[in-house]
């Protein structure tokens, strides 16, 4: 649940971005034309990304380039709620920040290789750069347009990790190539994770409809039942090979329902997770 939002905009779009709320909470993200910093002020996040999921604490920045994810704020024993601020990066804001540095700003960007994600470890200059900014959230009536553009320059500066613009031209080009999805890359990056299928299909960049035509024509069977049965495949290997609690079995696994996992291993198995556990395997 959403308990605070606050945001500033720069040339029409939305640039700082500050999101305070209660987890356990999963939404959807679609950035296909921007790249975004997304930094964890309190609590945790797990970012699901075309090359799997990926954790972040706090206090740690991350680059997301262009495309589809899932972020999924979760519980810690520290906190009862999140926070988290994002940077967002377009290509139209950050010619016109950087017009009279990089004449030729992005126009050589398929020459590059892409990055999906780059972290940005924690630091006492981060530190203080995002502190800068919940100051100026908590103030928005200081907020002006040169103020958004020497912080996104600011921004460059700390992922860069330097003051060369060749490095940071290179990393903001990095972060807008597109690539062509690998579509068996991305559902077995994330096939153990907890997404159903319309999240799979985000990640994809498409609609489900579409999702499940392609998936039948690369694996020849119906992606629900594939995915159901790889999962199930998993389960019982952990079951045989580790001592998990049944309920770690089960999210390891990619179910979030355990009353769901145990009913379809149950079918699958013609017996309980806990019965086959039980029972001598060769």
């Amino acid at each position: 649940m959403i308990l605070e939002h606050h945001a500033f905009q720069l040339a029409g779009k939305q640039t700082f971005e500050r999101v305070v709320g209660c987890p356990p909470m999963r939404v959807p993200v679609r950035m296909p034309n921007e790249a975004c910093f997304y930094y964890i002020v309190e609590g945790k996040s797990r970012s699901f990304t075309p090359d799997g999921p990926l954790l972040q604490p706090a206090h740690e920045g991350l680059v997301l380039r262009c495309g589809n994810y899932v972020t999924e704020f979760l519980t810690t024993t520290d906190s009862e709620r999140f926070e988290a601020i994002a940077i967002h990066l377009y290509p139209e804001t950050l010619r016109l920040i950087y017009d009279r540095d990089f004449p030729r700003f992005l126009e050589e960007v398929d020459r590059v290789k892409p990055i999906t994600y780059e972290r940005v470890k924690a630091s006492e200059l981060l530190g203080t750069y995002i502190k800068g900014l919940e100051f100026y959230f908590q103030n928005p009536e200081l907020v002006s347009d040169e103020l958004q553009k020497l912080k996104i320059k600011e921004l460059m500066l700390l992922m860069a990790r330097t003051d060369k613009a060749d490095r940071v031209r290179d990393m903001i080009e990095r972060l807008f190539t597109h690539s062509v999805p690998d579509f068996r890359g991305i559902v077995e990056a994330n096939i153990f994770s907890p997404l159903g299928l319309e999240e799979l299909a985000l990640l994809h960049g498409m609609s489900l409809s579409t999702f499940k035509r392609a998936f039948r024509r690369e694996y020849d069977e119906a992606p629900g039942r594939y995915i159901r049965r790889r999962r199930l495949e998993r389960a019982a290997s952990l079951l045989r090979r580790t001592r998990l609690r049944v309920s770690e079995v089960a999210y390891d696994s990619g179910f979030n329902d355990l009353a769901h996992f145990s009913r379809s291993f149950l079918k699958a198995y013609g017996k309980t997770p806990s019965g086959f556990r039980k029972q001598p395997h060769g």
